[in-house]
């Protein structure tokens, strides 16, 4: 199933995409949880992730860097604001320089991972990223934000039927 819903509302400064899977909350909660898990799956199959820390607790950081198909390696970190396993996870998602230190000239996104049962089964995943502007969304998605979640979020059938 995976995705079911992208949805952007530049009113609402928001980008919402919603995934449905087979597995129950606690295994979908895994995916985040687990670090090996989450390299599997965060970024574009173009684009792995190497997690670098991973400390998803509140106060604690998660870093991490990509590799591109022509060995550019883009780096990221979340600020880990809150965390309630098997089921709610607010992170601030920054792009990071080659040090792990945030770039300020890149917007910083809030990001908010809820993961519930579904009636049928299974579970339903909603990652929302909130954005600190219109400007702020307009240059994430012309980088390709939405395109990469969507590609992201796509590879989580397949690690949790492994």
């Amino acid at each position: 199933m995976t995705v079911t819903a992208v949805v952007p509302d530049p009113e609402g400064l928001t980008l919402t995409v919603t995934a449905e899977f087979a597995a129950d909350v606690e295994r979908a909660w895994q995916l985040w949880s687990d670090p090996r898990q989450l390299e599997r799956w965060w970024g574009p199959p173009t684009y792995p992730a190497t997690v670098v820390e991973h400390d998803l607790r509140p106060g604690g950081l998660v870093t991490y860097f990509m590799t591109g198909p022509e060995g550019d390696t883009p780096g990221g970190l979340w600020r880990v604001l809150e965390v309630e396993p098997p089921k709610f996870l607010l992170l601030e998602d920054a792009f990071a320089d080659a040090d792990g230190n945030p770039i300020e000239d890149l917007p910083k996104t809030l990001t908010r991972v809820r993961i519930a049962a579904r009636e049928a089964g299974g579970s339903v995943m909603t990652i929302e990223s909130v954005f600190p502007s219109l400007e702020s969304m307009e240059q994430l998605t012309a980088m390709g934000m939405v395109e990469g979640i969507t590609q992201a979020v796509g590879q989580m059938d397949a690690i949790l039927a492994a």
